[in-house]
C-alpha cells in the first residue's frame, strides 16, 4: 500500500491534478491543524528520494536498525536470501529458540519486504513456523539478515516518464512444501515497467498437477489484477484493453483456451471457468514466457546468485 502511495504522489504531480492536490491540502488544513512539509522523504521508514527523472524508496535507515537490534550489524555477508534448492520443515526434534525473539525476528524482515521484493519468498518460508521456531529456523533467518546486510543500498525506482503499461507475471512452486505438501503462489505487477505490487504466499489447499497449481496462483492473481485495475481507473489511469499477464506453464494457458473439459482438469472446474470468462471478458489475457524471463520466479522458490555480467 506504500508503494501504492507514492504512486498516487507522482501522478498527481506529474499530471494534469496539481490544481485538484492544492485544493485537498487547502481544505484539509481548514479542517485540521496541518503543516504542508513539501515533498515527502522519511515516512514509517521507507525513505524516498524523489528526482525529474522518477522517485527511489529504499529502507536502509530501517534495515540498518534491525541489524543492530539483532546483533548482525558485523556479519558475513552473503549473496542469496535462501541457500538455493533449500526446503525448510517442521523440526520435530529440532532444539527450540526463543519464540518471542524469532517472531520479532520475522516480523521486522515482513515490514522491510515493502521496499524489497527480493526477500519476499524467504521470509514468507520462515514465517511459517512461528508456533515452535527451532534453531535450523532461526539460521535461516538470520542468512536473510546477512543477505540484507550485503544488498542494503538496494532501492526500487519508479521513473516518472514513459507511458502507463500495465502487466503481471504469474509462478507457482508445486508441492513445495515438504509437511504439507501444499504449493506456493507468486506474482508481481509492473506499471511502466516497475514493481508496484508483490506477493509471495502458500497456497490454501493442496494441487494434484503442476497445472492446478498454476490455475490456483493464476486465480488469485486475476483478482489482484482487478482489484488493481479499478484503483488505476479511480486514479484517472484506466486501462484500456486486456491486462496481459505472464505465464511460463503453456500447458496452464492451452487448458485455460481450450472449452473442452477432460479427467485432468474436473477436478479445477470452478477456477477453470473463473479464469475463461475473465479472458473472454478482456480483463486479463494470459501469455507465454520463458522460464528465464519469469520474473515471478523469485517470489516462489529460492534460486541461485546470477553470476556476473563483464
Amino acid at each position: 500500500m506504500l508503494i501504492l502511495c507514492l504512486y498516487v504522489d507522482d501522478l498527481i504531480y506529474t499530471g494534469n491534478n496539481v490544481e485538484m492536490m492544492e485544493e485537498f491540502k487547502k481544505s484539509m488544513m481548514e479542517e485540521f491543524e496541518m503543516t504542508d512539509l513539501g515533498l515527502m522523504n522519511y515516512f514509517l521508514g521507507v525513505e524516498v528520494i524523489q528526482k525529474a527523472a522518477g522517485n527511489f524508496i529504499f529502507q536502509k535507515k530501517y534495515a540498518q536498525e534491525i541489524l543492530e537490534k539483532f546483533k548482525m550489524a558485523d556479519c558475513k555477508e552473503i549473496g542469496t536470501p535462501l541457500e538455493p534448492g533449500m526446503k525448510l520443515c517442521k523440526d520435530i526434534n529440532g532444539v527450540t529458540v526463543d519464540s518471542s525473539f524469532y517472531k520479532q525476528l520475522v516480523g521486522s524482515l515482513m515490514y522491510l519486504t515493502f521496499t524489497r521484493p527480493d526477500l519476499m519468498y524467504g521470509v514468507s518460508v520462515i514465517s511459517r513456523y512461528m508456533d515452535i521456531p527451532t534453531k535450523m529456523h532461526l539460521n535461516a533467518a538470520k542468512r536473510i539478515l546477512r543477505y540484507v546486510k550485503g544488498t542494503i543500498d538496494y532501492r526500487v525506482f519508479y521513473n516518472s516518464q514513459g507511458g502507463s503499461d500495465f502487466v503481471g507475471f504469474i509462478d507457482s512452486d508445486y508441492a513445495g512444501d515438504i509437511d504439507d505438501r501444499k504449493g506456493t503462489s507468486g506474482h508481481v505487477f509492473m506499471l511502466n515497467y516497475r514493481a508496484i505490487t508483490w506477493s509471495s504466499k502458500k497456497q490454501q489447499i493442496v494441487t494434484l498437477s503442476t497445472i492446478e497449481a498454476e490455475f490456483v496462483a493464476a486465480a488469485s492473481c486475476a483478482c489482484q489484477a482487478i482489484w488493481l485495475r479499478r484503483m488505476l481507473e479511480a486514479l484517472g489511469d484506466k486501462q484500456e484493453g486486456s491486462t496481459i499477464i505472464f505465464c511460463d506453464n503453456i500447458f496452464a494457458i492451452k487448458l485455460l483456451r481450450n472449452p473442452v473439459m477432460h479427467g485432468r482438469s474436473k477436478h479445477i472446474d470452478v477456477r477453470f471457468h473463473f479464469l475463461r470468462n475473465l479472458c473472454n471478458d478482456g480483463v486479463v489475457e494470459l501469455e507465454y514466457c520463458k522460464s528465464g524471463n519469469q520474473l515471478a520466479d523469485i517470489l516462489t522458490k529460492s534460486l541461485k546468485q546470477p553470476f556476473p555480467r563483464n
